[in-house]
């Protein structure tokens, strides 16, 4: 059940925008549509937006640009691209830039609903035990239930997936995750990406928390193994 999540569609293509419409109506979904880039940004500015689904080639702004706007300007709300290319840059760069996912056309509606289903889920956190949602430790805090994660008093804006990353790491700190795991436990096992994704954000999650990417301090990479997070 949705709970009747918010989605909005950018979309430039007539057919695919309708077909899309149509089929999450269909599964309860609130919709909103958008054909061109700078209607596209200004509706998904509303905080009310759930999910958006953004096509990456768009007249008048691509999608590369709104989601990179939407991100300067401290917007988290989770982005699954569209992308016809299907070319690795693409995803690469999509994910660099602030996406949660990415689903290269031609899709089935099957596939795009589980994606949707699936970011969505992890956008949902535990109300209970504030001890359990707070972390804090060398200049890093992290309040899982508000979503938020600070640097030096600074607040970080963190993509969905670069979030779950890091609380699914801090919940297991000291312990060293493999790959599989991290992408059964974060992506989900109904989602395929592959080894290389986990490596981009965790990448980018280490430019935004540490004080030397280079050298971390949280995240520590074991090699042929995958990743341990260590702390006070």
């Amino acid at each position: 059940m949705n709970m009747n999540k918010k989605l909005l569609i950018i979309e430039d293509e007539e057919s695919i925008r309708m077909a899309l419409e149509d089929d999450f109506r269909l599964e309860d979904y609130d919709v909103e549509v958008a054909s061109d880039g700078i209607a596209g940004l200004a509706k998904a500015e509303n905080p009310d937006i759930d999910l958006i689904i953004l096509d990456i080639m768009l007249p008048g702004m691509n999608g590369f640009d709104i989601c990179k706007k939407l991100r300067n300007h401290g917007i988290r709300t989770p982005i699954i691209m569209l992308t016809a290319k299907g070319q690795e840059i693409d995803r690469v760069v999509g994910l660099e830039i602030g996406a949660d996912d990415y689903v290269t056309k031609p899709f089935s509606p099957r596939e795009l609903q589980s994606r949707v289903k699936a970011v969505l889920r992890r956008m949902v956190t535990d109300p209970d035990d504030k001890s359990k949602n707070l972390f804090r430790s060398t200049g890093l805090e992290v309040d899982f239930r508000k979503y938020l994660c600070r640097k030096n008093g600074k607040e970080v804006s963190l993509t969905a997936h670069e979030f779950e990353l890091l609380k699914y790491l801090i919940q297991n700190r000291g312990k060293v995750i493999n790959r599989d795991e991290l992408l059964d436990n974060v992506w989900g096992k109904d989602v395929f990406v592959t080894p290389h994704t986990v490596d981009t954000h965790m990448a980018n999650l280490r430019k935004k928390i540490e004080d030397d990417p280079a050298r971390p301090g949280f995240i520590v990479s074991i090699r042929s193994v995958g990743y341990k997070f260590i702390s006070d």
